[in-house]
């Protein structure tokens, strides 16, 4: 039987973990709200992404939420915030027991999950690098822009939730690569006595 090694002397778990805990109420507060009508959501919790993009301008959540013009451009937006409800935030949770609990078995689901995050947050990176800067011709036309500070904002908010599953996806693939030869060396000496 394995020594379980505490979370606080695991680094990195200690940092996926915490950025599990986080995520997970921005996804029930903020992004699911695209999902389910507003109806069925208190107007505190509803004023949330409000105040949000009222701060930020994000062409994102500010679209898909009907705040900023047409949300139907967005519909690839949506989808990732269906993924994020479906798939994600279950994760979330069991990703957080299992490295809480220091277990391997979690690593093959937490692979899933960042190389699929990493794979939808490049995108939503990509409309923030490319959204105009806010001029007095983006306010005439009624573009959705953002100025220069809205973007450093978005950008601080967004990069984390690239760079975090980008550093997982590298760090889980690595350490299934180890248990997978692990396990080859062991079945080989097996056969081999």
């Amino acid at each position: 039987m394995r020594t379980v090694i505490p979370i606080t002397s695991r680094p990195l778990d200690l940092v996926y973990f915490a950025f599990f805990l986080v995520h997970i109420p921005a996804t029930l507060l903020i992004d699911m709200q695209a999902l389910y009508p507003p109806s069925l959501t208190p107007y505190f919790i509803r004023a949330l992404p409000q105040l949000y993009v009222q701060m930020s301008n994000d062409p994102l959540i500010g679209s898909v939420l009907g705040m900023l013009g047409d949300s139907k451009p967005f519909v690839w937006f949506k989808t990732f915030l269906a993924v994020e409800a479906l798939f994600q935030l279950p994760v979330f949770v069991l990703g957080a027991r299992g490295l809480w609990h220091d277990s391997r078995s979690i690593y093959v689901l937490l692979l899933i999950y960042a190389a699929s995050t990493t794979t939808t947050t490049l995108p939503c990176l990509s409309v923030l690098l490319t959204t105009p800067t806010t001029s007095a011709q983006t306010i005439t036309d009624k573009v959705v822009s953002v100025t220069t500070s809205q973007r450093l904002l978005l950008l601080s908010s967004y990069i984390p939730f690239f760079v975090i599953p980008f550093i997982m996806t590298v760090d889980m693939a690595s350490r299934l690569s180890k248990l997978v030869t692990m396990g080859i060396d062991a079945a080989d000496n097996k056969k081999s006595s």
